[in-house]
């Protein structure tokens, strides 16, 4: 092919391409406003993307705090107290002799502490004498025995208050300090039972010594009524005491 030919060939080819262009191929345009709505419709829905993970969160740390809020203190003190309480009760039901029962005071009041009368022989005045300063030393030592196991009671007291307090300060939820605190209110509870205990075994062994001192001296005034009345009395005599 001859370089004139050549050149005509291409020169029809351009034409043909020229010619078909416009219906084949589209010409791109840039749209500014467009472009800026596109991108505010991404800012949009990217905010509400990350309201959603706010919301996400905020519920998933409200759910954790809900359980905090429900999670049962890991420390009881509650065996502790009771085993103080027992062995302050058992203490008391040891009382001796006219321990902490209605009936048998009453009974005691109607015979020992009774009045004394000219029937009773001078041998069951000085037993109902015995016995009754024998309930006295009973009702002194029960309440000594009584403020013993107060007193060690306080060290038990001690170790739980630390440990009820420490807890309440480290509650991770509303649940936890509540118990903590209802702990707190049970060892006040058992200290003022301690408190009772001790109270009222020192007042019973005052009350049984002023029973006591009370039925001495109306034994005394009917010993003296005795001595003045008994028999016929004194009759005065001469006695001759050196020879």
């Amino acid at each position: 092919m001859s370089r004139r030919r050549l050149g005509l060939a291409i020169s029809i080819v351009a034409v043909s391409l020229l010619a078909t262009a416009p219906s084949r191929a589209q010409w791109i345009v840039f749209d500014p406003n467009n472009y800026v709505q596109n991108v505010l419709t991404a800012a949009r829905e990217l905010q509400q993307i990350n309201n959603q993970i706010t919301s996400l969160q905020n519920e998933a740390q409200m759910l954790i705090n809900q359980a905090k809020n429900l999670a049962s203190l890991p420390y009881s003190s509650l065996q502790q107290l009771q085993s103080s309480i027992q062995r302050t009760q058992q203490l008391l039901s040891q009382a001796q002799r006219i321990g902490y029962d209605v009936q048998q005071i009453d009974r005691a009041f109607a015979t020992s502490y009774g009045p004394a009368t000219a029937s009773q022989s001078d041998s069951a005045l000085i037993a109902g004498a015995q016995s009754r300063w024998q309930d006295s030393v009973a009702g002194f030592q029960d309440a000594l025995r009584v403020q013993a196991g107060v007193v060690g009671n306080l060290d038990t007291n001690r170790i739980q208050t630390s440990a009820l307090v420490s807890s309440s300060q480290g509650a991770s939820g509303a649940l936890q300090a509540t118990q903590a605190g209802n702990q707190i209110l049970a060892l006040q509870a058992q200290q003022l039972a301690d408190l009772t205990a001790s109270v009222a075994a020192q007042g019973r062994a005052q009350s049984l010594e002023s029973a006591r001192r009370a039925a001495a001296q109306d034994q005394g005034r009917e010993q003296l009524r005795r001595f003045l009345t008994g028999g016929q009395g004194y009759q005065s005599s001469n006695v001759q005491m050196f020879h």
